[in-house]
């Protein structure tokens, strides 16, 4: 059986670990709250973010993560994104020479514009070869309900990404293996920010015209994106592009549409950021991910006016028109080449 530490016991840190354990693992969920570890071990169920889930008798929770990670095969980190650097390196010098190391994070360091699986790489000095990254449609509540569900299990090393294909196969949940790491990460990241904007357009009572037309323009920019930072532009019309970007944009289940549509009713940044206990983690990858963008020669206008609503104070529906008045051009460009102002 194989043993698996989870870090930590957020929403889909928790369905995670209950995917794991009926794929077979024996899981050690660990979490801050006292409280909770008693409900996970003696109940079966976390309070906190899945009352109605029982989770399997295979996973056990811990507060302590020396405890986990002592002798765990494959070391699953599913914490804030702006967060990870901090943890990370304490965690790290707990976990065994050969763990494999696997990323649900879906976001870009603000300070240093890394991905997740760079931050794991330089923070814990793991080899490239031992990261997987798991991304695609994959809302956490649907996944705990069973509802059947794919995603991608991205990593350099063959090797690495079979282990952890088998490692989260069950009848409800079917893994893909992808070598295009930079890919299937940044199209995680992207589509937090283009769920934003979704949100807006349905607080501010826009229809299908509108979201479709959002969806596609954003997967544009992503492409744009990710190919100037050498990802291979099929993995943006697989799982880990197309399929989450729909997921995220379309399901009142997304933290980030849900921020959006309250900043497309009226709220500010600040009144949404108390409102909502979860991280939206779009909201502090957009600027980074313009800095990338802009490093590369790449335009992201609807990236653009979502960092404008969050920290300049423009109101959504000054974004929309300055969105829909720019200078219309061909849908299509080579990927390969500049986009210049175009999307």
């Amino acid at each position: 059986m194989r043993r698996v530490a989870v870090l930590a016991a957020g929403s889909w840190g928790t369905v995670f670990a209950k995917v794991l354990a009926d794929a077979g693992a024996r899981v050690d969920l660990v979490a801050r709250d006292a409280d909770v570890v008693r409900a996970i071990n003696d109940r079966h169920v976390n309070p906190r973010y899945l009352p109605s889930v029982r989770l399997p008798d295979q996973v056990r929770a811990t507060v302590d993560p020396a405890r986990a990670l002592a002798r765990a095969q494959l070391v699953v980190l599913a914490v804030p994104s702006q967060a990870l650097r901090s943890v990370l390196a304490p965690w790290a010098a707990l976990a065994a020479p050969d763990a494999i190391w696997v990323s649900l994070m879906k976001g870009v360091e603000a300070a240093s514009r890394q991905r997740m699986s760079e931050v794991i790489a330089e923070v814990a000095g793991v080899d490239r070869a031992r990261i997987a990254v798991v991304s695609g449609p994959n809302l956490a509540h649907e996944i705990a309900a069973e509802h059947p569900a794919a995603t991608v299990v991205a990593s350099p090393s063959p090797h690495t990404a079979r282990v952890v294909q088998a490692a989260c196969w069950t009848p409800y949940f079917r893994p893909y293996t992808n070598a295009d790491v930079t890919g299937c990460e940044l199209g995680g990241a992207v589509k937090n920010v283009i769920a934003l904007a979704a949100g807006m357009l349905e607080g501010m009572g826009f229809g299908t015209n509108s979201q479709a037309s959002l969806i596609t323009r954003g997967l544009a920019e992503t492409v744009r994106l990710g190919v100037a930072l050498g990802a291979d532009p099929m993995t943006f019309a697989g799982l880990a592009g197309l399929g989450d970007l729909v997921a995220t944009c379309g399901s009142p289940l997304s933290r980030n549409r849900t921020f959006g549509e309250k900043l497309g009713r009226g709220l500010t940044l600040a009144q949404v950021e108390a409102e909502q206990r979860q991280v939206a983690e779009g909201v502090r990858s957009c600027r980074p991910l313009l800095a990338m963008a802009e490093r590369h020669g790449v335009s992201m206008p609807i990236t653009r006016q979502v960092e404008r609503v969050l920290y300049e104070g423009l109101p959504p529906m000054e974004a929309v028109k300055d969105l829909m008045s720019r200078e219309p051009g061909p849908e299509y460009r080579p990927v390969s080449q500049p986009t210049g102002a175009g999307s």
